[in-house]
């Protein structure tokens, strides 16, 4: 199976690199204010896809938090304290929350 994934990232690289290869035409991105960028296509490129990644991450981190959050309130609440002996030992139900 392992020779599976290493056959696909040889292809994904090489695909990448060729795509990279033909588009290494220069274009002009045009800012605000008259400022121009001159650069190869593919760069754009790649600065566009890691930006929207970037943006993708940020938005999630709220809802990552928030989770997070839940989770050791859930935790907490489970945890017996010291000397406590009737303190639940099963986790409550998992309720979902729509997401």
């Amino acid at each position: 199976m392992s020779i599976f994934i290493w056959l696909f990232r040889a292809f994904l690289f090489f695909a990448l690199f060729a795509f990279a290869l033909n588009n290494s035409e220069e274009v002009v991105v045009r800012w605000f204010f008259g400022r121009e960028w001159h650069s190869p296509l593919v760069i754009v490129v790649l600065i566009a896809f890691g930006m929207g990644c970037a943006l993708g991450v940020l938005a999630m981190v709220p809802a990552w938090w928030h989770h997070r959050r839940i989770a050791a309130h859930r935790t907490a609440q489970t945890q017996p304290e010291e000397g406590d002996s009737k303190a639940p030992l099963t986790p409550p139900p998992v309720i979902h929350d729509g997401l």
